[in-house]
């Protein structure tokens, strides 16, 4: 997922909007038809500007799902929600913690930024916290040396848009958790172990097959969460221009 940094674009805004209103207090402004516009322009939006950096930045966040490979939890098209405070309050632009709040969860949906390139956001599901062990074998994933149970689902879900017959839909259970997940019933060249150190986590995405995740390029460190995606608040596929009313209001399990 692309990420526009709006966080800077509403803070530049909200310093210059600041400034003008500083200004304003000298007779220039009386001088200058134009400053005086702005400056009342300023007046008018720098609350709806505090609002919106304050919600986006400490509470929810809107991000659209370009990829597929978090099928079929979620589609491609899907507008989805991200809890901001979750997993800690950061400030904006220099993402630094703040206050803690709690931990991701093995199962749980999470953005984060890329570590290969922290201005793209991935978002991928957490399979191993910091201590794991993980493996994954034969399309077998193993936690802590406990296997997680796979069980063959009898219909695809949303899956019209690539009914291949070899797509198979599983849902999976670490024992806390159940979600579903994707096999496309090709050979697993991924076959590795791994032990997540402090502060990092490991994640996977649901499309097992395809999906660049952690065993590829490494562990997401904390400082790198953005938060913990909870609901789909639209779906809109633009390559086809069709939209799915039924995902609207779906929590993300």
């Amino acid at each position: 997922m692309n990420s526009i940094d709006l966080e800077f674009i509403l803070v530049l805004l909200i310093i210059i909007s600041f400034a003008l209103i500083l200004i304003s207090k000298n007779n220039i402004i009386e001088k200058n038809k134009f400053l005086g516009w702005l400056v009342a322009q300023a007046k008018s939006f720098l609350p709806i500007l505090l609002i919106v950096l304050f919600l986006r930045s400490f509470l929810a966040e809107p991000f659209r799902i370009p990829s597929g490979s978090m099928l079929p939890t979620l589609l491609i098209g899907d507008y989805i929600l991200v809890n901001k405070y979750n997993y800690g309050i950061r400030l904006p632009i220099t993402k630094s913690k703040i206050l803690e709040v709690s931990s991701p969860d093995r199962g749980d949906v999470i953005v984060f930024r890329y570590p290969g390139n922290e201005k793209i956001n991935f978002i991928k599901r957490v399979i191993g916290i910091p201590g794991d062990k993980i493996k994954y074998i034969d399309k077998k994933l193993y936690v802590n040396n406990i296997e997680y149970k796979q069980n063959k689902e009898k219909k695809h879900k949303y899956m019209d848009e690539f009914s291949r017959p070899e797509l198979d839909i599983y849902l999976e259970s670490n024992n806390k958790s159940s979600y579903n997940i994707l096999n496309d019933n090709m050979s697993s060249a991924n076959d590795d172990e791994f032990i997540v150190p402090t502060k990092k986590y490991f994640v996977m995405g649901d499309n097992r097959d395809h999906s660049s995740d952690s065993r590829y390029w490494g562990f997401v460190p904390e400082k790198n969460l953005v938060g913990k995606a909870f609901l789909i608040w639209m779906n809109f596929n633009s390559k086809n221009f069709s939209m799915k009313y039924n995902r609207i209001g779906s929590s993300i399990k």
